[in-house]
Formats: C-alpha cells, structure tokens, sequence
C-alpha cells in the first residue's frame, strides 16, 4: 500500500521531500511517493468545442453580436492539457497509477485555487476511483507538513469538497466574461474603430477606477480660498474652524495681532510597524523607480526559483509562527546585506499582528537562501532584483524594531485661544527608522518642520492662501490601494492582470514611472462601461458572495452562472447607447477593416469528403490556405483572438471529440496550439531549428553573462559545440565550452546550454 502525494509544484515538492525524509520512503510506518504539478495542468477548450455541434456555430469563430450572449447551460465545461504539460501529466500519472491512495497536497487558499488544480488532474486522469484524503497544513515548514501528513482526512468527492467547488464555479464565470470582450469589441466597430477591449472582472475594474480617478484629476479646479490663520516660529499653523474664508484676500478683515502660543496638552503615541507587503505593493512602489509589473513578475519568479525571496502569488498578509522561526537565525545577515544595523532590531519576538498561526505561504519577504551580498544579488538578478530584495527585506525587519515613538502635542494662540495647532515631535524612530512603507508609497509625502520642533513660542497672523485639495493623479499604487479598498482581486493577481493591461498591443492603461492614463483603447473601453454590469465594482462582491455560497451548499455553480445571460443582454444594451456618446476624434487611428462573417469550406481531405469552419478565434483563412489544410498542411496563424487575446497559433484539420453527459460527441475543424516559439522576445531568445532534432526551438541568448554571438548560435544549432570566455562564481577566469542540450525544468522540457563533461 503507496499513498501518493500530488504537490501543487515542484518547490512544494521539495519541501515535502524535506519533511518526509525524501521524494519517496516511509514515514509515520507509511509508504508514500511524491508526484509534482506544476500550477494549472489542464484549461478550459474553446467555448464553441465544449458545446453541442448544432450549438458551436451559434457561439464560436466570428465575433458576432448576434451570437452574444451564450447560453451556458448548453456547456459542458470540457478541458484540455495545457501547452506544454504532457511531460508532467505522464510523470504524474506514471507515479500515482499504482498508488492505492492519492493525497491532495495542493496549496491551501481562501479562493480554493490549489483544490482546484488537483482536482483538474485527478479527474482528467481517471485517479477519482482511488481513495482520496486531503492534507491541510498552515505552511510548507516540516512539522507542519508532518503534521498534516498524520492528519490527513478522507474525501468522499470533489462535489462534496467546498473549496473545489467555489473555485470552479469561479473558473466557470471567468471563462462567460470572455464575451464582455467580444461584446465591446464588437460594440466599439460599430463606430468606425477596431480594438479589441479586454473586460473582465478586475480588468474592468481597473479601467473604470483608472478613468473615474483621471476625471477627478482632469476636473480638478484650482478656486483659492482666503482666511485669517496664525503661523508660529517653529512653523506650526493655528486654524479656528469658526474663522470665514473669503474669495480674494483684500476681503479678509486684519482682525489680529501677533501673540504667544502656549503647549496646553502632551500624549505619548506609539505606532507598530505597517503589515508585509504584498506583491502589488511591491510592485506599485518599484514602478515609480521605471519598473513594469511585468518585469517585477518575471524577475521575482526568478529569484524565487533559486529560493532568495519567497513565493511570490501568495494571498497571505501575514507568516506563521514555523516561517518566523525559520527566519530568526538569518535576520542579521539578511540585515547586514540591505545596510540594516542589527542592533535596531530589539524586538525578536513574533508580533500578533504579523505572525498567526494560518495561512500557507505567508506573506512576500526574503527567502532562506541569503546571498553573499546585494551586489551578487544585482550581478545575478540585475538592479530589479537588488531593489526587490532591498524593499522586501528592509519591509520583513521593520517588525522586529521597536514601534516608532512621539509626542503629540496641542497648542493654542494665548490672546485668541480658538485658534488651534498640533504638532507630533519624533522620541524613537523605531520601525521608520529602518524603512517607512507608507511613505515611500505616498506619491505627496514631504517631510514636515513642525512635526520635529513640536509647538513654539510666539505667532504671528498671517492671510492663508488655501485651495481645496486636488484629486491625486492615478498612480500604480493609487490602483492596488482602491482595489485593495474595495476588495478586488488578490495582491498577485492585481500585479499580473495589471502587468496585462498595461503591455502589448491591447493595452487599456499605460504607465510613466507610477503615473497611470489611458490608452486610446482604454479610454474607448472606459466611455462604454458607465452603466455596465461589468464596470460595477459591486460584480465583484456579488462573484465572491456567489463563490461562498456555492462552497457552502446554498447554490449550485449553475445556479450561481444563471445571471450571466442577462448581464452580459444588458451590458450590449448599454454599451451600445454609450458608444453614440465617444467624441468623434477619439480613438480615429484605431479604424480598420471590421471582421468578415464566418463561412464553411469544403473539400477532400485524406480521401475523405469534410467540411469545417473557415473561421477559426477571428482568423478567417484565405482560399489558399484551406487549400493547404485540406493536403494536410500545418498552417501557423498571427492574428487569432484566444482570451481576448492575440495570439499565434500553430494547427492543422483533425477529428476532434469532446464529450457530454459521458457520450462522445465528434466534429472536424482546425485544431491549434498556442505557438509559444514564434512568440518569443528575440531580444531574450534565439530562435531556429536544431538540427540535432529536426525542430524549431528556442533557448536563451545569455548565459552566466555572455551573450551568444549570431555565429555561436548558428554553431549551437547546427549541433556543435562552442567555447567562450567566461567568470566564475568566485570571479576567476575560465573557458566555457558546452552546446545545446535538452532538459526538464518543472516538468517541463526545454533546450539550453549546457557546459560539456570535464575529462
């Protein structure tokens, strides 16, 4: 009898290795094997190959408002490897096969993401027939996952386990809201303009926030106010709530003359240190420093990898008791290492207010592999990665300084004792002196005279000049802090779909050194959400009280999805009136030819009479090119819309199969795969056939920091070996000779240098 463990990735993997006592053994008297995902193994096929042929014509290929909205109930919610996944779905199966029991090992979190994922696999490789038991533990520290290993507790069903349903049924919604963005898109060509407008819960959201925020802005009138106040010589201003404003200062009466001030009132205050950061925190303080989300994403994970910060898509705000310790002996090098004096940090005990016992990853700070110092850091990970590590760690030790000390202090103008000043005089700076989160992330903050010399002695009256107070600009951390506020997604999931939002040629928002506006298509997009379903940030609440409610039994998912119809019937509606309001200049360059309707092509494929779809995600082949599918051909296609999307997608024509209500439905058309290849940055990759294989591929251009000339790449895939000077870790000089060689990563194959065997 084998217990087999499904992790949710490989570095959950190895720690579970860790606390067990290896990848594979025995432990607590219990055989057990250990078989790692790597995220999300399987997604949802098209919305028109999950349907009934009779009904795939009526929702799929060409974007047709007639074919909005969709009627769910006719899906069957089918998936679909992932690109890119069959080496891990065969070593996962390989594993567990023989296992009598499977365990669900997967992260534990408030959206049931990791049931989810887990469940996908099992389902989809037929291990639902075993005994299933769910491991839960707070964190990935050995003795919590020795703990939940010993725990473990027997599931009946995924239909019975709460978290996998509310994370389906939230799947389920975001795979429906693919047809706001077919609906706005199709909307805005009604105008004359083409562009496809990504709508999505926290898509929408972000651009109804970004362009209410710049109306605000925009609309801000700069109407001075005038009023009798008195300023003191430590520059304290004394304001009687009571005293008129005027229009223009020539009518402010001169009612008074200069007095001594008194300190009537002292208070000792204490404030602890602010909560960890999240990833969009993170994230929103270095894009004011010139770094994109996407580039923060993608340099964390990196980083990561090698176990130098932690898990970067965590939903914790706080770490657990086991993550604290697990730090505790590493502070003072993490603190030498970002300039820290660690006499500053007294206060070594957990605080109840960053440290609880839940939770999963815990919160972003450094990792448990501590660099030799922060230039490695910026030699390995370039100045992106040293301002990562600088802000999570100096972030992290704040709460083990002391809390930041002041005296507030009251004053009054002795001869006119309406007139009030407080000033807060700075005893210990404590946490702030270390690092003050929330002033590095106040795009207005300014240092204050009065708040270090507290209240003085005499003052004189003075005409105020005083304006209301403008709307701040939107700014990234603007953004994260409102949808923070209203509840609106999760800090890494805010950071990708923002990183998403703000690149390529889709972009809604586009972002200046932490300074947010619009896009062309993004303004587009804004004018046609006023009055939407989509663009209420109240949709957001109602999809996490719908997800609570289908974990708790009170709902099914399909009834949870029954108002999608009527949202998506009314959001055309409005959109369609609000696009008879878009100023006629707006947006002109976006015009283009508009979609031509979907048709079906006939012809002889492999001596076989067959008919399919010519359109294929917006891509309507040409003559010549069902002409070439038809001889079998593989076709590769730029311009498919896949997820609101555009792609390139590599396929050819096949029978496919989908099944409903355990029957097995068939149809013929054009199959495809998202062509990761021909997507490539040539500025990162290098792109060709190796001929080692007889496949195109590509691999990185950079390795140890040389980057490949165009003829050792040429060598490289040609299938030879090349040499090249090269530094080593410990900064001595040596020949680097090696070629291209395949290897597995995640789970995942893929083709880079490798150094040659030493003799």
């Amino acid at each position: 009898m084998t217990i087999g463990i499904l992790t949710e990735k490989a570095s959950a993997a190895k720690n579970f290795a860790k606390a067990l006592g290896g990848p594979s053994g025995t432990y607590n008297g219990e055989k057990y094997v250990i078989a790692a995902a790597s995220g999300h193994l399987y997604e949802f096929v098209e919305p028109e190959e999950m349907v009934p042929p009779s009904y795939a014509d009526k929702i799929g290929g060409y974007w047709d408002l007639a074919k909005l909205p969709w009627d769910e109930t006719q899906f069957l919610w089918s998936r679909e490897q992932k690109h890119g996944a069959a080496n891990t779905i065969a070593r996962i199966k390989k594993t567990l096969s023989s296992c009598t029991t499977i365990v669900i090992g997967s992260d534990i979190d408030p959206t049931g993401e990791g049931d989810l994922l887990a469940w996908e696999i099992i389902a989809e490789l037929g291990l639902d027939t075993k005994k299933i038991q769910r491991m839960e533990f707070v964190d990935e520290a050995p003795a919590s996952i020795q703990q939940a290993f010993i725990n473990r507790r027997d599931v009946t069903s995924m239909h019975d386990e709460p978290n996998y349903l509310k994370a389906e049924f939230r799947s389920r919604f975001d795979l429906l809201s693919m047809q706001w963005t077919r609906g706005a898109t199709k909307v805005l060509e009604t105008t004359g303009r083409r562009a496809v407008l990504r709508n999505g819960r926290l898509k929408s959201a972000m651009v109804a926030i970004v362009g209410q925020g710049l109306d605000a802005y925009n609309d801000y009138k700069k109407i001075p106010f005038y009023q009798n106040r008195f300023i003191d010589d430590h520059g304290v201003s004394y304001v009687n709530p009571e005293e008129p404003r005027y229009k223009t200062c020539d009518e402010v009466p001169q009612l008074y003359k200069a007095s001594a001030v008194e300190c009537y009132e002292k208070s000792m205050k204490k404030t602890a240190p602010p909560r960890l950061l999240d990833l969009a925190s993170l994230s929103a303080l270095l894009s004011k420093e010139g770094f994109s989300a996407k580039n923060v994403l993608k340099t964390y994970q990196q980083m990561y990898e090698a176990q130098v910060v932690s898990y970067p898509r965590t939903e914790d705000k706080t770490i657990t008791p086991e993550q604290f310790k697990e730090l505790a002996p590493l502070v003072d090098k993490i603190a030498g290492l970002v300039g820290v004096n660690p006499a500053d940090l007294t206060h070594r005990q957990p605080r109840s207010t960053h440290v609880k016992p839940k939770g999963a990853h815990g919160a972003n700070r450094p990792g448990l592999n501590v660099p030799t110092s922060i230039a490695a850091v910026k030699t390995t990970y370039g100045v992106l990665g040293q301002r990562i590590y600088e802000v999570l760690a100096k972030s992290y030790l704040t709460m083990l300084a002391e809390d930041y000390l002041y005296e507030h202090q009251k004053g009054r103008v002795v001869d006119y004792p309406a007139f009030l000043g407080t000033a807060n005089v700075p005893k210990s700076l404590g946490w702030k002196g270390i690092f003050d989160v929330d002033a590095e992330a106040d795009d207005d903050a300014a240092g204050s005279d009065a708040a270090q010399q507290g209240i003085g002695t005499r003052a004189e009256p003075e005409v105020f000049e005083g304006f209301p107070q403008r709307p701040p600009h939107p700014s990234m951390t603007w953004l994260m802090k409102q949808l923070d506020k209203h509840d609106v997604g999760t800090g890494a999931t805010r950071t990708s779909t923002y990183a998403e939002v703000t690149a390529g040629k889709s972009a809604l928002l586009k972002e200046t050194r932490g300074k947010v506006t619009m896009t062309d298509a993004g303004q587009l997009n804004y004018l046609l959400l006023p009055g939407t379903h989509i663009g209420d940030l109240k949709l957001t609440e109602r999809v996490y009280a719908d997800m609570a409610a289908v974990a708790a039994g009170e709902k099914t998912a399909e009834q949870a999805l029954e108002p999608v119809k009527q949202w998506v019937e009314e959001d055309i509606a409005t959109m369609t009136r609000n696009a008879k309001n878009i100023p006629q200049e707006l947006g002109k360059k976006l015009m283009t030819t508009t979609f031509t309707p979907s048709v079906k092509h006939s012809g002889t494929w492999n001596g076989e009479q067959v008919s399919f779809k010519k359109v294929y995600c917006g891509h309507e082949f040409s003559d010549a090119e069902c002409e070439a599918l038809l001889r079998g051909e593989e076709l590769t296609i730029t311009d498919a819309m896949i997820g609101g999307q555009i792609t390139t997608v590599t396929g050819k024509l096949a029978h496919q199969s989908f099944n409903k209500d355990g029957k097995t439905i068939k149809f013929f058309g054009f199959k495809g795969q998202v062509d990761r290849i021909a997507s490539a940055d040539p500025a990162v990759y290098a792109v060709g056939v190796w001929k080692v294989e007889g496949e195109k591929i590509r691999f990185k251009r950079v390795w140890g920091g040389h980057k490949f000339t165009d003829k050792e790449i040429a060598d490289l895939l040609e299938g030879r070996e090349i040499a090249f000077d090269a530094m080593s870790k410990a900064k001595k000089p040596y020949t680097a000779r090696g070629s291209l060689q395949r290897g597995e990563y995640n789970g995942n194959s893929f083709v880079g240098f490798q150094l040659a065997p030493r003799d």
